[in-house]
């Protein structure tokens, strides 16, 4: 049955324009004005900000007998959550939709509302017009009469083009999953508006002092390795130093070494006594601290951007989100007086979904122990039957090392590198896995057998991928793990959100909430219970746990990898370590 017959209460195409508070990003939104269009009625309604700031809810109908049709809806809901108005029951966001049914095959026009138009060959603004307008919402006014009728006109050129997009878009459109990534991103748009609580005035004190904090960091952590040149790391000099340290290194096909930052984040971890350089080369050549977006009221607050990535996952801005920039930078992430925050994730995510999508009974037992890598090494025979993790330490890294390996499609050769063993025993271990876990195996075959032959992959709540000739083996066998996790995520944040609980971000495969201290034990347990029913949801009934860290006033959220270039940086500025 089509949409335009299902909702009573009409299906309304709508649209906001808005700008941060006092034009600083980071701020709340502050709604511009609004057009709605009932599809089915043709009834259009306009109206400007001076109106709207008065209403107490939506000019339509919000409830279960309606819906609300954006592009790109977390905005739109953003608009809502601003004015104070119920957010609508039934959210239709052809953003999602469009992602959903070109993904994996790039539109040559882009994903925005102006790629979709094109690539259904509906007639559409120039996309010239389109930045005149949004500079001039941008500018905050005041505007003339002339200039808010334009803009309204703007406004309802998108609301216009939504009805003609969804009239194509329908036959495409999966129903009623399509509601449920419409909710999620209704939820977005609640954690977009809440953001990350951020120690303002040590960001103030950094950020006056970085130019010269910059020279005083290398001049200190750069004297065991001596690869900097100014400000410049080179790569000649790191070469050398591997060299004399008798590290391996990752080399490019060229036979140049992989500088990359994953490639240098992986390689401290096998070899900490470079994790110092690590830390100190992708702050230098990374973070921008004038693009951390923090508001007036110290919350960083940034664009989610909801299924840009090709499995589905959240894909923020590395330089607007506190989890972007160098580990150190979390210590700025710091709870308000009388509240606390815990950053609750699940435990070996992407092993716990293998075994569950492959129904591999060996891998199921092995995340049922609690400890996946110690419990394949037993499996292998490697270890004995009561080996723990403080006995078989050595083994255990291995093993760890093997599985993490086989979740990024790293081979032999790369594996070596990282356990710092022969080729030869990498080439071991990943045999020892397939042994242990002939059914995933077998499993992860078919669905690349599947994705070539049929031409695409898809999760059991339909976001799907389209095979291209730039997937390789890797992506597609990661895929069904990855995109599962998103999944996941996506509903857990839609059951705190509906249980009321305060998300203030999604970070991969976990969930930052806050809450006042005297509560907060009780929300974790909320949202770990609400956590492994997600998991269930997904994984047909297989349950998968979560790890919690708690952090309350006056504490600092610290990651470890990060601990001593924060410390550094507060005695350069004249703060108190973090213990």
């Amino acid at each position: 049955m089509s949409l335009l017959h299902t909702y009573p209460g009409g299906v309304w195409a709508m649209d906001f324009e808005f700008h941060p508070q006092r034009g600083m990003e980071g701020n709340p939104i502050l709604p511009v004005c609004m057009v709605a269009h009932n599809i089915v009625t043709n009834q259009a309604i306009r109206i400007w900000q001076d109106e709207l700031l008065t209403l107490k809810n939506a000019p339509f109908p919000t409830n279960s007998s309606a819906i609300a049709i954006a592009y790109y809806a977390s905005a739109e809901i953003g608009c809502f959550i601003a004015l104070g108005w119920p957010i609508p029951v039934n959210v239709l966001d052809l953003y999602t939709e469009f992602r959903c049914c070109t993904n994996g095959i790039p539109p040559i026009s882009g994903n925005g509302l102006i790629g979709a138009m094109t690539h259904f060959g509906i007639p559409h603004i120039d996309s010239d017009e389109k930045t005149a307008m949004r500079d001039l919402i941008l500018s905050q006014g005041p505007w003339s009469k002339t200039e808010r009728n334009d803009i309204l006109d703007y406004c309802e050129s998108d609301v216009i083009a939504l009805g003609k997009l969804l009239a194509v878009m329908e036959p495409h459109i999966d129903m009623p999953r399509a509601l449920l990534r419409g909710e999620y991103m209704a939820a977005a748009a609640k954690m977009e508006s809440t953001g990350i609580p951020i120690d303002l005035t040590i960001l103030v004190k950094i950020k006056d002092r970085w130019e010269s904090i910059q020279d005083e960091l290398i001049a200190l952590f750069d004297k065991n390795f001596g690869v900097y040149e100014g400000r410049s790391f080179k790569s000649a000099r790191w070469e050398n130093y591997l060299v004399t340290a008798g590290i391996p290194w990752l080399r490019l096909p060229s036979g140049a070494l992989d500088m990359s930052d994953d490639t240098f984040r992986e390689m401290s971890r096998s070899y900490p006594q470079i994790a110092p350089i690590q830390e100190l080369r992708y702050s230098l050549s990374k973070m921008r601290l004038a693009t951390l977006t923090v508001g007036e009221d110290g919350r960083n607050r940034y664009m989610l951007s909801a299924f840009r990535s090709k499995t589905g996952r959240n894909q923020p801005s590395n330089s607007k989100s506190i989890f972007g920039p160098a580990t150190w930078m979390r210590g700025l992430i710091k709870p308000a007086k009388g509240f606390g925050i815990a950053y609750v994730d699940w435990s070996q995510q992407e092993f716990g979904i293998a075994a569950a999508l492959s129904n591999d009974l060996n891998m199921k037992k092995a995340y049922a122990s609690g400890d996946p890598y110690l419990a394949f090494a037993i499996q292998s025979g490697a270890v004995p039957p009561d080996a723990t993790k403080k006995s078989h330490k050595a083994e255990r890294e291995q093993f760890k090392a093997c599985v993490l390996a086989v979740q990024y499609g790293m081979g032999p050769a790369n594996l070596a590198l990282r356990i710092n063993q022969p080729v030869a025993r990498a080439r071991q271990l990943l045999d020892l896995h397939r042994t242990a876990y002939r059914t995933f195996w077998k499993w992860s075959d078919n669905c690349l057998n599947e994705a070539v032959l049929g031409g695409k992959l898809w999760t059991n709540f339909g976001w799907q991928i389209q095979v291209n000739d730039k997937l390789n083996d890797r992506s597609l066998r990661n895929f069904p793990m990855q995109a599962h996790g998103a999944e996941m995520l996506r509903i857990a944040c839609i059951l705190l959100n509906r249980a009321g609980i305060k998300i203030c971000a999604p970070i991969h495969d976990a969930i930052l909430i806050e809450a006042p201290i005297e509560e907060l034990d009780f929300v974790i347990e909320q949202t770990q219970q609400l956590m492994r029913e997600a998991s269930r949801i997904v994984l047909w009934d297989f349950e998968l746990e979560s790890d919690v860290k708690v952090v309350t006033y006056p504490q600092r959220y610290m990651d470890d990898r990060g601990l001593t270039m924060w410390n550094t940086v507060m005695e350069l500025i004249g703060e108190n370590k973090h213990e």
